[in-house]
């Protein structure tokens, strides 16, 4: 029923084959779009997206805890009004989960 067709790469440009296969399979799961990227594009962008977002990897920033005073790591660039703490010193700082209205302990701001 599906013939394989040849396509290109939205990102790398390369050629790379939709198969037969590949379409009855789209077409079974209701998916109307070819695939835009190729094999290895999609792989890497699935890691990137693992890795903290789509795009490769985050960017850290060098603090010093406002409690301990321990060198750590943040994934956001610190404001000189708000303290930052390494991870052991957040976790004591943080609210319990009953005091946010609920169980979970989820780490949304409320």
């Amino acid at each position: 029923m599906y013939t394989d067709k040849t396509l290109a790469c939205r990102d790398c440009g390369a050629s790379f084959v939709f198969t037969s296969g590949e379409q009855d399979f789209y077409a079974s799961r209701g998916f109307t779009n070819e695939p835009s990227r190729c094999p290895e594009c999609r792989s890497a962008r699935k890691q990137g997206a693992r890795a903290g977002g789509f795009g490769g990897e985050r960017q850290m920033f060098s603090v010093v805890c406002a409690d301990c005073g321990k060198q750590t790591e943040v994934p956001f660039q610190p404001r000189l009004d708000r303290p930052v703490y390494c991870s052991d010193c957040f976790e004591a700082h943080r609210p319990a989960a009953t005091s946010r209205g609920g169980a979970g302990g989820g780490r949304g701001r409320y």
